[in-house]
């Protein structure tokens, strides 16, 4: 696919206008030596170094609220979000969710459709991110929060709720609740948008499908960017069209190849919260790639960039490890571990199987499912009884 050249355009200008306004900005760029005025290409736009989440946050806690970032004024500020650090991100008024109502006209919710929206409203955008959204798509919105989930079961069967917006799990106490005090003819709803949780979560949307009679959905969005990419029935997520996303290496902040796992680092065509070169500090691969190696669709998340161990010039991510669970017949629970020995990178795979599991079968699915999604083979692979609870999916032993 080819990325329109009107975006490199916007960015400059939008960058360079944001530049005269927002002295905190100002002085990335000329510490970078970086004139957004001449950005053409993505090529431009990398001179500019990554900008780390951690950073913002130091450069807040220096200059509050917003660091010298703000490129608007504050009187067309609508809210300002509080994100855990805390990092203020200011939202300006109206703008459908910040592109999120895509995620719904994808899905084909709009009018007609009642949505009970169960993310917070308070301090974090998720609620009136989904709300905002689910509105401009043309649905009607119940904002329920999180908890209470009697009455909440009631409210689903009596206002004819058709989308719920809820964590996975929240999701599934409140079918459960819903079934179990009103009987499975009161359950009517038809599509749920999940949050995005790690572990075996695509097998467990599948499930939820399968029993529940909806269809499930997801966004990558964050507080700072609103929405990043989209589900739209294809393989991953779609890129929000207003978003240059470049999948980086988390140290030099380089584009890395079609298909290499790294960080997702994204520009923002519009500046009024000016976030070019923003990264997310999540790490994702290219499905799809525009001809200047800019990413069209991204895959899963594969966890969080310091999350990952690189073995031999390899990062590993926790995500391969669940893949290697949702992989393996019989397998309940696997965690790598990462030693160096006589200047070898060694990863080992320990694997909890369910009673009468075929072993010497899930060791070679393991292997093969984690050779697979590491790109590298790993170096041995026993069952054991059991890991502790909530334990790491990846330990890197390597200095000790």
């Amino acid at each position: 696919m080819e990325m329109s050249d009107d975006i490199y355009r916007d960015i400059a200008q939008a960058y360079a206008a944001a530049a005269e306004k927002a002295p905190g900005l100002k002085s990335r760029f000329t510490a970078a030596g970086f004139d957004p005025a001449a950005v053409t290409s993505v090529a431009d736009l990398s001179r500019l170094p990554v900008m780390k989440k951690e950073e913002l946050l130091k450069i807040q806690r220096e200059n509050p609220p917003f660091g010298g970032f703000l490129a608007s004024d504050l009187k067309d500020i609508g809210r300002i979000y509080v994100s855990p650090g805390p990092i203020f991100e200011p939202a300006l008024s109206g703008g459908g969710g910040h592109g999120l109502d895509l995620l719904f006209k994808a899905a084909g919710v709009g009018p007609g459709d009642i949505i009970l929206n169960t993310w917070m409203y308070h301090l974090v955008p998720a609620g009136l991110l989904f709300d905002e959204a689910a509105q401009a798509a043309g649905a009607t919105v119940i904002p329920g929060g999180v908890g209470n989930t009697e009455l909440q079961a009631q409210i689903i069967v009596e206002t004819g709720v058709t989308s719920i917006c809820a964590s996975t799990a929240f999701f599934l106490t409140l079918a459960d609740k819903v079934i179990e005090t009103y009987g499975r003819d009161a359950w009517k709803v038809k599509t749920a948008f999940l949050g995005g949780e790690m572990g075996d979560w695509m097998a467990k949307r599948r499930r939820i499908e399968a029993d529940y009679g909806v269809s499930t959905w997801a966004a990558y969005a964050t507080a700072d960017l609103g929405l990043v990419a989209y589900e739209d029935g294809g393989d991953g997520y779609l890129v929000h069209p207003d978003r240059v996303v470049q999948i980086c290496d988390p140290v030099s902040g380089e584009q890395v190849a079609h298909g290499e796992p790294g960080e997702v680092v994204v520009t923002a065509r519009d500046a009024t919260w000016p976030m070019i070169r923003f990264g997310t500090g999540d790490s994702a691969l290219a499905l799809e790639s525009n001809a200047d190696g800019t990413v069209s669709r991204i895959s899963a998340l594969q966890g969080r960039v310091g999350a990952a161990v690189k073995v031999r010039e390899i990062f590993v991510y926790p995500r391969v490890v669940e893949e290697v669970v949702i992989g393996t017949p019989g397998a309940k629970a696997a965690q790598a571990v990462v030693t160096r020995e006589s200047d070898r990178d060694m990863i080992r795979l320990s694997l909890v199987l369910e009673d009468g599991a075929d072993a010497s079968a899930a060791e070679a699915a393991a292997a093969e499912a984690f050779k697979l999604h590491a790109r590298i083979r790993a170096d041995a692979v026993s069952i054991v009884a059991e890991l502790p609870e909530n334990a790491e999916l990846i330990i890197n032993q390597k200095d000790r």
